[in-house]
């Protein structure tokens, strides 16, 4: 099954590297692709501080039980 799946990622990578991306090439000319790049990292960088907040809601709430249960 890996090698099924290897040999479909480097067919497809095949395709990928000979295709030229017209939109990304104006956006890039027309300075909004930093806009673009910008708002990616800031939802990830949102995502991030997301989850290190639920992860210590979440061993709080597991500190609490411990001690319920002894």
């Amino acid at each position: 099954m890996k090698q099924v799946l290897i040999l479909a990622f480097l067919f497809l990578s095949n395709l990928v590297v000979g295709q030229e991306i017209e939109m990304a090439d104006k956006m890039r000319a027309d300075g909004k692709i930093y806009v673009v790049v910008a708002v990616l990292v800031t939802v990830f960088i949102g995502v991030i501080v997301y989850l290190i907040i639920q992860d210590g809601r979440i061993r709080k709430v597991e500190k609490e039980l411990e001690n319920r249960v002894e």
